[in-house]
């Protein structure tokens, strides 16, 4: 059994191996070496998939069969018909769906979705998204206008949740023949309208893995919880430093515990009073604890991207950050005890794990 940490980074990407203790790791990389990797993926069919963009050539999609050794280009190019107006600027992720094997969806800069039905062969836009009436309300965050994070409801095989910066959170229960905005109680602290209809800025969100209708958000304004898959959010960063930050992570086999990385603000994209403060709450949000050990508590002003935490689905649970500074540090006891496992990599913009 070989445990993968997957590693997208300003200057490549990596893959990581180590065995089940993940006391020792060695570094195969960097990938596409010299472009921007926002996110490297294993589709759980054995098949890792590399999204990147070269600044000479536009977007990049690679897939691997045999762990990372070797690449290749992905057989289906992600791009937009002739006449639709758009243009793939980047891809941000690629998400295999669980519920039908073969289905991918890809999430791109602007603000689009695409699907394929075999394995990335060929790639078709999701185009009810795109065209969604709200659009004109729609703008770039910091990092663009994309969709990042989606999340799938085993219970309901029909619907599709994502995560859209800076425009919110749309739900389908159709398979994405339409779409709903569903961020009822979300702060806009930043526009006219505090609670609008759309125009929040999700950071990050994941599903309660076994509890479907609970998924969880780090928002530009605050940490949210939904307790019915999204149709109303409660606010938990209460006992939380900042309302603000990006990444967030879920213990794949404990979904009540999650974690995240406040940050000062907008305006000031560091951890707060120079200390590198990883917050874990065990019960859903309900309260947060402040994690320490091994973590720098001085001179340390770090940021950590929306995409650069990730949890493993060990029995003793492996916690993974990365930062723009390119250390790397890890728990495998749930984030009890931390060290550095990687220093001196590119800019990280995203961690994944796989057990294989």
């Amino acid at each position: 059994m070989k445990t993968l940490l997957l590693i997208g980074t300003r200057k490549g990407g990596f893959v990581a191996e180590s065995d089940g203790s993940r006391r020792t790791w060695t570094l195969n990389g960097p990938l596409l070496k010299g472009c921007e990797v926002n996110h490297v993926a294993h589709l759980g069919d054995g098949r890792l998939v590399l999204a990147g963009k070269s600044s000479w050539w536009g977007p990049a999609l690679q897939v691997s069969d045999d762990e990372g050794r070797t690449w290749t280009d992905a057989p289906g190019a992600i791009k937009f018909d002739e006449g639709r107006g758009h243009a793939v600027d980047r891809i941000w992720f690629v998400k295999a769906d669980p519920r039908k094997p073969g289905r991918l969806y890809a999430g791109v800069d602007p603000g689009a979705l695409f699907v394929s039905d075999d394995r990335g062969g060929a790639w078709r836009e999701v185009q009810a998204l795109t065209d969604h009436p709200t659009r004109a309300k729609w703008f770039p965050g910091g990092g663009g206008l994309m969709v990042h994070s989606m999340v799938f409801d085993p219970t309901r095989p029909s619907r599709l949740t994502v995560g859209v910066s800076a425009a919110g959170v749309f739900r389908s229960d159709d398979e994405g023949a339409s779409w709903a905005p569903s961020n009822k109680g979300i702060l806009a602290d930043f526009l006219p309208d505090k609670f609008p209809e759309v125009g929040q800025c999700v950071h990050h969100m994941e599903m309660h893995p076994q509890h479907p209708e609970v998924i969880y958000q780090q928002n530009h304004c605050g940490v949210y919880r939904s307790d019915n898959g999204g149709d109303s959010w409660t606010d938990i960063s209460d006992g939380l430093p900042s309302r603000f930050g990006f990444p967030f992570a879920v213990l794949p086999r404990r979904g009540d515990t999650i974690f995240v990385v406040p940050e000062e603000g907008s305006a000031a994209r560091m951890t707060p009073a120079g200390r590198f403060g990883i917050y874990r709450s065990n019960n859903r949000g309900r309260s947060w604890e402040l994690l320490t050990n091994g973590l720098p508590q001085s001179d340390a002003y770090l940021n950590v991207m929306r995409m650069a935490m990730t949890a493993d689905s060990h029995e003793s649970p492996g916690v993974y950050v990365g930062t723009q500074g390119g250390q790397i540090l890890a728990s495998v006891d749930g984030g009890d005890r931390w060290e550095t496992i990687f220093n001196w990599l590119p800019p990280i913009y995203s961690l994944e794990t796989a057990i294989v």
